[in-house]
């Protein structure tokens, strides 16, 4: 198992991108639930956030891909708008230990 993050670094209702040997995920916390995706949009393949650590619309309530507008639901990654409408985002699975957030090595 890998720490990616210390949980304590993520508050409510925000987000935060995570490099691991040259891969690229992103952790969002919403009501006291921690969701972490791949930092890939199902369109093009290209990283969702417009700025560090900026993956959710204006709003905080999805995740938005600031490439083409589409917007996905924080709780599944589930496309609801944009051009990969019924597509997901590829979640990672991780535990957490301790207050720190891993994943095995085998999932990256």
């Amino acid at each position: 198992m890998i720490t990616v993050l210390d949980t304590t670094e993520l508050e409510e209702g925000s987000c935060k991108g995570l490099e691991i040997d040259n891969k690229y995920l992103f952790a969002v916390k919403k009501d006291d639930q921690i969701y972490l995706y791949w930092n890939r949009c199902p369109h093009l393949g290209t990283p969702l956030e417009w700025e560090e650590d900026k993956f959710l619309d204006p709003d905080g309530a999805l995740i938005q891909c600031f490439n083409h507008g589409a917007l996905f639901r924080i709780e599944d990654g589930h496309c609801l708008a944009g051009p990969c409408q019924g597509k997901n985002l590829q979640a990672v699975p991780f535990a957490i230990e301790q207050g720190l957030l891993m994943v095995n090595e085998s999932d990256l």
